[in-house]
């Protein structure tokens, strides 16, 4: 980021003087040194005027030197506050940490700092020998029936970014109070020798063919010979390790996209290396085509995500998150029994799923934005979460990973696949099938990316503004109700963010996204069901009312109009 050429002032000078005196790491310090020299005090001010925080289940931010970014200082002071938080459960430091990482800049060492600090620090550490999916790690915490596992991974940011994140003994990401825990203690213990120094411990290297083998052994989806022919791509992750030998083991005869197969954690041939982005799935699709292949599968780097696209009119279709959500809902739905089952999704995501639900007599809840709630499911009652999904490509179908999983959901979507071509049937027919029955549902969600602290300023502008005036009408429908989130909704914690209804025609939510610099907008319009012949022409005028309510979402929540 190019700053102003501005002095620092001689507090911030400071600052940064004292960061670098006890930063272990020369190339940040280097970096540090070189903003001093240039001036750059707009950058400078990012970095040390507000600290990276918990976020979703841990941190995220920019690869850099600087409390407010990723780097192994903040990296070994947060992995002093999980060890201390680690220590504080029942024969925590016997059943130890679980530690994982992709294959981002920085992953490694991040990883490794981790293992040194927490082993030091009297804590028994697994750590996984190569770069993997994260829900192997979220698998490997409950597997080996360790206190807490956590992995480096910035999912499907830029590659410029990289992140921490932290799961419980349940192999569920951490929720507060035990975020605020680690937190405190991480500060805490800031300048603790085992926060900076390198001491033996005790580790114990997971090898990565072993958990993975266990890993399939557990989850409870895919059939036999499935006989489809796919494209998959990693996008240049950790997917690829694990991804194309599964569903080959299964009857599947999967092509990887050469130039995305291998890890690069500069992803260079995606603008940004989220399969939701225009463009991710470009090459996927080609290959698709050239290949004549049943669908394109394709994971974000870290593999917890999944995207869809399916042969169309001559072309292909990328499945919404919420479309792929109701289809896997559907299945699981169908395919597990007895007392006590439950589904869910979040607040932002379709009503669909409560549908679908009841007329399967599951029980249905919702929750907040983010796995670490819907992971958590189920957990506090007699009952058994046997799907969830969020809308941005999340889901959990198997009940040994609790956490969002895009390769056991890979698998379950390949034999929902087959099981339709066996009857002439396809994903899009499920997907009409679903919408006779409990309407059309059409969701679209709009972001506007926003850096810096000027951007999330921008964003919360956004946010009080609906809340304090909101508008009297979307798309041509009242507005009959305005919820602001922060005071808490349907029994829900408080977050930041608004929802619009307009009756039971449309909803929509407005919130700052907990993982990247943009404001969200969740818009769903749903019409009753309809019949086969009706269905057609149904989901033509909901598309247009999509398209008016989306107009009038973007001209009040661009921070740029």
């Amino acid at each position: 980021m190019s700053g102003s050429a501005a002095t620092p002032d001689p507090e911030l000078t400071r600052a940064v003087r004292a960061w670098i005196a006890i930063d272990p790491d020369a190339t940040t310090r280097s970096e540090l040194e070189g903003l001093l020299a240039r001036g750059d005090a707009a950058t400078l001010h990012e970095r040390f005027d507000s600290p990276l925080t918990f976020g979703t289940a841990g941190l995220r931010g920019v690869v850099g030197g600087g409390p407010g970014a990723m780097n192994r200082l903040v990296v070994r002071r947060t992995a002093a506050g999980v060890a201390d938080w680690v220590l504080g459960k029942p024969d925590g430091a016997g059943r130890g940490i679980v530690v994982g990482r992709d294959a981002r800049h920085g992953s490694a060492a991040f990883a490794r700092d981790t293992v040194e600090v927490a082993s030091a620090a009297g804590v028994r550490v697994l750590e996984l020998d190569q770069p993997l999916p994260t829900p192997l790690t979220a698998f490997a915490v409950r597997h080996f029936g360790a206190a807490a596992g956590v992995v480096v991974t910035a999912s499907h940011n830029p590659a410029r970014d990289n992140g921490y994140k932290v799961y419980d003994e349940d192999g569920s990401q951490v929720i507060p109070p035990a975020d605020h825990e680690i937190e405190d203690a991480a500060v805490r213990l800031a300048d603790a020798p085992h926060a900076s120094a390198v001491l033996p411990g005790d580790v114990e290297v997971v090898v990565a063919s072993d958990l993975i083998a266990a890993y399939e052994s557990a989850i409870d989806v895919g059939g036999g010979a499935l006989g489809l022919r796919i494209v998959y791509t990693p996008l240049h992750g950790v997917g690829g390790a694990v991804v194309p030998a599964l569903l080959a083991r299964h009857g599947v005869d999967v092509t990887v996209v050469p130039e995305q197969a291998a890890p690069d954690p500069d992803f260079p041939t995606v603008a940004f290396p989220n399969p939701e982005e225009p463009g991710a799935l470009d090459l996927a699709i080609a290959l698709g085509s050239r290949v004549a292949a049943d669908l394109v599968l394709a994971n974000d780097p870290d593999a917890d995500r999944l995207c869809v696209a399916v042969p169309f009119d001559g072309s292909w279709r990328t499945l919404s998150g919420d479309e792929l959500g109701a289809i896997l809902g559907e299945e699981c739905c169908c395919a597990t029994a007895g007392d006590g089952r439950v589904v869910a999704t979040t607040i932002v995501s379709s009503a669909m799923l409560a549908r679908i639900a009841a007329s399967h007599g599951v029980d249905f809840t919702t929750t907040l934005t983010g796995f670490k709630w819907l992971g958590r499911v189920g957990s506090s009652r007699h009952e058994r979460l046997v799907f969830a999904y969020e809308e941005a490509l999340g889901y959990a179908v198997s009940e040994a990973v609790a956490d969002k999983d895009g390769i056991s959901a890979a698998l379950l979507v390949c034999e929902v696949a087959a099981e339709r071509a066996a009857a002439g049937s396809s994903l899009l027919d499920a997907l009409d099938d679903l919408s006779v029955a409990h309407g059309v549902h059409l969701t679209r969600q709009l972001s506007f990316r926003r850096e810096g602290a000027r951007g999330r300023a921008e964003i919360e502008a956004v946010v009080d503004r609906l809340v304090a005036s909101p508008p009297a009408t979307l798309g041509g429908l009242e507005v009959t109700s305005v919820e602001d989130l922060a005071r808490g909704v349907d029994g829900l914690a408080p977050t930041e963010g608004v929802r619009l209804r307009t009756g039971d025609r449309a909803r929509v939510v407005v919130r700052p996204s907990g993982t990247e610099p943009k404001l969200k907008a969740y818009v769903e319009v749903v019409t009753p069901p309809v019949s086969r012949h009706e269905l057609a022409g149904a989901r033509e005028r909901a598309g247009a009312v999509l398209d008016a309510v989306c107009e009038d979402v973007a001209a009040r929540c661009d921070p740029s109009r």
